[in-house]
């Protein structure tokens, strides 16, 4: 039950994110709600191409769906009340949505005795999926790929668990706390991953 609680919050927030990205972009409306359930559900489906489970168990997730459906209504219906909310719990909320699915995604893959590689990559594409498949459609450089510590979190929840370091419930809800407060950490401080550009100055003598 909590997991799924988590999840729900997860997937309202990734819903509404990927809603809020469309119309800022000026899509209309089927563009809204086709960005909002990508964002919301993309990763999921990756991570189940992946893994061998068929795509077709996300229809079973009705009760998901509806809510994300609510959530990118809410937004067309009422964007701007809902962005004072978003821009002051929208990192929290996405935070717990990072943190949830990653673990979701790895906790997938372990069942399945997957090995340590494809554990981590599931945990990466279904936490941060959906927002990397978002700003491609939305014809934007992938936010969780060069301005913030993101993906590193899912990883470190992938590895964990794929290590076996985390598979009682009380070691799972320890991780899910602890990657919550890291990516809130990673973005309340501004920490970056070391990067390097091409630019013309590079290739100067």
């Amino acid at each position: 039950m909590t997991w799924d609680v988590l999840s729900m919050i997860g997937t309202i927030a990734f819903a509404v994110s990927g809603a809020l990205v469309a119309m800022e972009e000026e899509y209309d409306i089927i563009g809204v709600y086709i960005l909002g359930s990508v964002t919301a559900f993309g990763g999921g489906a990756f991570r189940n191409l992946l893994i061998g489970v068929p795509v077709s168990a996300l229809w079973e997730q009705g009760v998901f769906f509806h809510v994300a459906l609510l959530a990118i209504t809410a937004v067309f219906i009422f964007p701007h009340y809902l962005l004072s909310h978003w821009q002051k719990w929208g990192n929290l909320f996405d935070a717990i949505g990072l943190s949830a699915f990653a673990i979701q995604g790895a906790i997938y893959a372990t069942n399945m005795n997957h090995p340590l590689s494809a554990v981590i990559v599931a945990a990466v594409l279904t936490g941060a999926g959906g927002g990397i498949i978002r700003d491609l459609l939305a014809g934007r450089k992938p936010i969780v790929l060069r301005a913030e510590i993101y993906a590193v979190w899912a990883i470190l929840a992938g590895l964990i668990i794929g290590l076996n370091i985390a598979s009682s419930p009380w070691e799972l809800y320890t991780l899910f706390v602890l990657v919550t407060v890291l990516r809130i950490f990673s973005y309340t401080f501004k920490w970056k991953l070391p990067s390097r550009s091409l630019g013309e100055n590079n290739y100067e003598s």
